[in-house]
């Protein structure tokens, strides 16, 4: 007798001795039969074919789950894969893995695909859907696998298995004529897979060298519905419109080039939103009782090896040399921050000491990972470390969450889920002090009542992780606060302090950053509002037209007696109909639109246009500062 017991607790029963994971679904109803795609078996994904021998926990996996939609992408790509080698049976398989609200497959193909061969090749996998062609798994050894992909012409997956362990046994998917090596699992017919698209091509070196031949990648998503299908390609189009490239070069803010990848040259209008957003957070390091500091971009190589970033980062870290010694340009602050907090022995009534810098930090991030302003290679974070006791790390740490939320909300971030990540396989640091500080963050979080997810062997090489993930208005996810506890580097780099018991002791440090990368925040910012910033953020706030010339020195008056208010406003005095003016700074997405006629110099008054097109009328001067001031 078999016993299966499901998550609730529930114990299911069974005579046989063998029992697959869709007949335990059916047990349980037609309905959950129906929808079932894999299962979990004491904690490991499986087909809904698998057997089960044994008494197991068993957890039913349907389009609803995590794993179940990751299960629907996976099979998507192989369906891409036998469609494509339908129409094009010189195209080889390599590799097609699940990715963020999707999947990609790359294919050796000496002809090249063409943007309108992605909508012939969807037909087809359409088509194959509506065949209902039943997935199956089996097994064959890895030279038999070798020998039976090349005589199939698919060198590449030969390839690919060759670099496995000998004796291993590897599972294939058999769909139809198709087959291929994967681990799965997949769902259990081609008619599960209800709402997918192609979405683009691209090119992608064969297992991401260089040196290796070009193959082309066929990108898709995959969705459980139609109506999720449409929702996510509506929120592609308008992360297009958003694209914070194309608003940067379209409102002057910043521009890149090929003579400095990965730095940022910024435009007087993109530098001031930058400033704005490093003076707000400069506030909040004030208000919140750190001390700014500013630490050398070169630091001997030394102090990076007994900090241990060397063996870690010592590849993405720029270097040079001088008087026989070599040097690194910082890729991160803290080891510096350290050398600030050993000038002067520390007491605990000096703790907690809160140090904070806008760190310009170098990493030489490969060129194919770069995106604009969000991935680059120069970066200034807005980066904090507080040393503090054991006794303090709760205290400290809770008091950050709050301050966290309270600034993204400020920046108009309302929705933030938070992500545990713990120690990585690469770590400096005993278990036990491991231990103590992931703990430390549990029992934080816990404190508060926060919902928060695991994200296993996620946290950095020197101590766990919080990390808050923003979501934009079209539910973007973006990572940007982290809050590390380490009790490894304050030791590494003798950091102490005189305990209450005139005992030296070494203290904890908590690596903080609230908005991460200034430029990365600033591209979020830029796609979230779409370029049409609130006021207090807006580099423009205003912009005066005038009628007509005549209007020229009044205008010119209204802008000055703006400015020494600390509003940010430019006059548009050109020889033009006021109706294009209108029209071309209503592009530009400033916040108002301040017109001056013959009316508006006679009553000293400025008229009103709102973005959007909202007229508010005439008012005066003093008005109109109040009412920016009420919007700050």
């Amino acid at each position: 007798m078999l016993i299966i017991t499901l998550p609730d607790g529930t114990e299911k029963s069974f005579d046989q001795q063998t029992i697959s994971v869709f007949d335990v679904a059916k047990s349980i109803g037609s309905g959950l039969a129906k929808a079932t795609i894999a299962g979990k078996v004491n904690g490991e994904l499986v087909d809904a074919s698998f057997l089960i021998e044994s008494n197991s926990i068993l957890s039913i996996i349907t389009d609803k789950d995590k794993e179940g939609i990751e299960t629907i992408r996976h099979s998507t790509a192989h369906l891409l894969a036998q469609a494509t080698q339908m129409l094009y049976p010189d195209a080889q398989v390599t590799i097609g893995p699940v990715i963020d609200n999707g999947f990609f497959y790359d294919f050796a193909y000496k002809d090249g695909f063409l943007e309108d061969d992605l909508v012939k090749i969807e037909k087809n996998m359409n088509k194959l859907v509506k065949q209902n062609l039943k997935i199956e798994r089996s097994e064959m050894s890895r030279d038999e696998a070798i020998k039976f992909f090349k005589d199939k012409g698919e060198y590449y997956k030969a390839e690919i298995i060759e670099s496995i362990p000998a004796k291993q046994v590897l599972s294939l998917y058999q769909q139809g004529d198709f087959i291929d090596l994967c681990r799965g699992p997949h769902v259990p017919s081609t008619a599960k897979l209800k709402a997918f698209k192609l979405t683009k091509l691209a090119g992608a070196y064969w297992r991401g060298d260089s040196n290796n031949e070009m193959l082309q990648r066929v990108y898709g998503t995959a969705w459980r519905n139609k109506e999720e299908l449409e929702g996510y390609l509506y929120r592609l189009e308008e992360a297009e419109k958003r694209d914070h490239r194309k608003i940067g070069k379209t409102q002057d803010l910043f521009h890149m080039q090929e003579e400095a990848p990965g730095m940022v040259f910024w435009h007087e209008k993109g530098w001031t939103l930058y400033q704005i957003v490093e003076q707000t957070m400069r506030s909040v390091f004030r208000n919140n009782d750190y001390k700014e500091v500013h630490t050398p971009q070169l630091i001997d190589k030394s102090l990076w090896e007994k900090s241990g970033h060397w063996d870690k980062f010592g590849d993405a870290m720029f270097t040079t040399s001088s008087d026989n010694r070599d040097y690194a340009v910082k890729p991160m602050n803290c080891p510096a921050h350290i050398q600030i907090y050993n000038q002067g022995l520390k007491s605990y009534r000096d703790l907690p000491l809160r140090l904070a810098e806008f760190g310009s930090c170098h990493r030489n991030e490969p060129s194919g990972t770069l995106h604009g302003i969000m991935r680059v290679r120069n970066f200034v974070q807005d980066d904090g470390h507080i040393f503090c006791s054991s006794k303090q790390i709760q205290s400290e740490v809770s008091k950050f969450i709050d301050l966290t939320f309270e600034v993204y909300k400020h920046f108009g971030f309302e929705n933030v889920d938070i992500k545990l990540s713990t120690r990585p396989e690469k770590r400096v640091g005993l278990d036990e002090v491991w231990d103590r500080a992931e703990a430390a963050l549990v029992e934080a979080l816990n404190a508060k009542g926060i919902v928060w997810e695991l994200q296993k062997g996620e946290g950095a090489f020197y101590g766990p992780k919080i990390e808050f993930v923003l979501k934009d208005c079209l539910d973007r996810q973006w990572q940007c606060g982290t809050l590390q506890v380490d009790f490894s580097m304050p030791q590494r780099l003798g950091a102490q302090f005189i305990a209450e018991d005139n005992s030296k002791q070494t203290p904890v440090m908590l690596h903080r950053a609230i908005v991460g990368s200034l430029e990365r925040f600033v591209g979020i910012l830029i796609e979230h509002y779409e370029g049409a910033f609130p006021s207090w953020l807006a580099p423009i706030q205003a912009v005066i037209l005038n009628i007509s010339e005549k209007q020229a020195d009044f205008a010119l008056i209204i802008e000055k007696k703006l400015k020494k208010q600390g509003l940010r406003v430019i006059s548009d005095l050109r020889n033009e109909k006021i109706g294009f003016k209108i029209r071309e700074h209503s592009m530009q997405r400033f916040p108002y639109l301040l017109v001056v006629g013959d009316r508006e110099m006679k009553n000293k008054e400025i008229s009103i246009r709102k973005r959007g097109g909202e007229d508010l009328g005439s008012m005066s001067i003093n008005e109109f500062v109040e009412l920016i001031k009420e919007e700050q």
